[in-house]
């Protein structure tokens, strides 16, 4: 039997050599972003374009980069791998701190060793605490004075909704519910079940993300593939790379949106009433494809996945194929670089930050494993005019990763606050960063 400490040293040599393996980008800065990117010739390779920024977490005194007329702040810290936020109507914020439940998928070969090595490097890879934290502002200094432990035993739980005293989580595998009052700070009640969600026992994609209807009595929630590009078997991708649309009372559900390899953030475009989605494409085609993208979501809307992307480009890896589906696959509205892993999203109809921010988008981007060089890891911001994109997107917090290439922090959830200000988990830092207006 092998050491414990030569193995260790064996796979931190590994996992170093790998990242010199792989392609890198050859098209120009923000080629990939907006309507139109720039799609090139895929490149495949036996072992994966591997570069990612080893956790570190931040110094005492250090924090994120804000765009000019901003500022940010520590809302709060000493978090355990906060992923997903959701801002009550009282202006409390609740925290999910999780990550992936325990795998019971078997060793299916040296790539997945590999990838999880990867994760554990980049900080993917810690226990999920399985709960929600209740974070208070009492005096509306920008920082929360008080936390709670609101929601525990739960099931790497994600995606949160308030549906009149309703309250709903997206655990890994389901979406359950619980009475809410308010300013109620801790709930002990027993949860019910809602609805089944696709889950394991491969679950590659584990968060699931919800968002209720103007109405309150729909849900929409969001479930990854299964797989990269299907190689699991199409047989495990049933209701995933999808949106399914559930009725909280009777658990009721139906495919809302198809063909979306793995949607995150869901919110609804203030101007044109439009579901939004952002959306992690597909990996191992070079460092240029495939772009990330967020996309307006149309009812029975085929958006590729895994046949193909941006419409009607075929990924040729996918055996069979499925020419049927790829002729009416929609093309995403809005780019977002290759690889950027953007999760978060948010529109802005606050006034706080000013007028340039209204009806726009913030979107999280937790940042790239699979290209050289690193991109993601970083708040953007991409503004909207009559409810589609207008231009292309500005930098809100950058200095995630220092100059050694080291990853302090990951962006992932975006909210607006009460009081109209950003805030954004960081599962890295352990940290809720908040965005504000740079004080005279």
């Amino acid at each position: 039997m092998q050491h414990p400490s030569i193995v260790g040293a064996f796979i931190g040599v590994l996992a170093v050599s790998l990242t010199g393996c792989g392609d890198r980008a050859k098209i120009p800065p923000q080629a990939d972003y907006g309507p139109e990117p720039t799609l090139v010739a895929p490149k495949q390779a036996l072992i994966p374009t591997v570069k990612i920024a080893p956790a570190k977490g931040w110094p005492i005194d250090g924090e994120p980069i804000a765009a000019e007329g901003l500022q940010v702040n520590r809302f709060a810290m000493d978090l355990d791998h906060p992923r997903w936020l959701y801002v009550l109507p009282n202006g409390d914020v609740l925290v999910a701190e999780s990550n992936a439940p325990e795998s019971e998928k078997p060793n299916a070969g040296i790539k997945d060793w590999i990838k999880g090595l990867v994760m554990k490097r980049a900080g993917a890879a810690v226990p999920s605490a399985d709960r929600i934290t209740l974070l208070r502002d009492e005096d509306g200094d920008g920082v929360a004075e008080t936390r709670h432990v609101f929601l525990e035993d739960l099931h790497s739980p994600f995606g949160m909704a308030l549906i009149g005293n309703d309250f709903y989580v997206a655990n890994a595998d389901a979406i359950v519910s619980f009475p809410y009052e308010e300013g109620q700070t801790q709930i002990t009640a027993e949860p019910q079940h809602i609805a089944d969600l696709p889950g394991g026992p491969i679950n590659h994609h584990w968060t699931k993300n919800i968002i209720a209807n103007d109405e309150g009595t729909l849900l929409y929630a969001t479930v990854g593939s299964n797989s990269n590009i299907g190689e699991n078997g199409m047989e495990n991708e049933e209701n995933r790379a999808a949106i399914l649309e559930v009725n909280p009372d009777t658990g009721e559900k139906r495919l809302f949106a198809s063909g979306l390899r793995n949607p995150n953030g869901l919110a609804w475009q203030p101007q044109s009433g439009e579901l939004w989605t952002t959306v992690n494409e597909r990996d191992e085609i070079g460092s240029d494809l495939v772009p990330d993208y967020m996309t307006s979501v149309q009812d029975g809307g085929f958006y590729g996945w895994p046949y193909s992307y941006y419409g009607q480009t075929v990924d040729t890896r996918v055996e069979p194929p499925r020419p049927d589906l790829v002729e009416k696959a929609i093309k995403p509205d809005y780019a977002l670089g290759a690889h950027t892993a953007s999760l978060g999203l948010a529109f802005y109809k606050a006034d706080l930050l000013g007028a340039q921010y209204q009806n726009g988008a913030f979107v999280g981007q937790h940042g790239s494993w699979n290209r050289k060089p690193l991109s993601g890891y970083k708040v953007i911001f991409v503004p909207f005019k009559e409810g589609e994109p207008d231009g292309m997107p500005q930098d809100i917090l950058t200095g995630f990763v220092d100059g050694n290439g080291d990853a302090m922090g990951r962006p992932v959830g975006v909210v607006v606050d009460k009081q109209g200000g950003i805030l954004v988990a960081d599962d890295v830092g352990n940290i809720v960063w908040r965005v504000s207006p740079k004080a005279d």
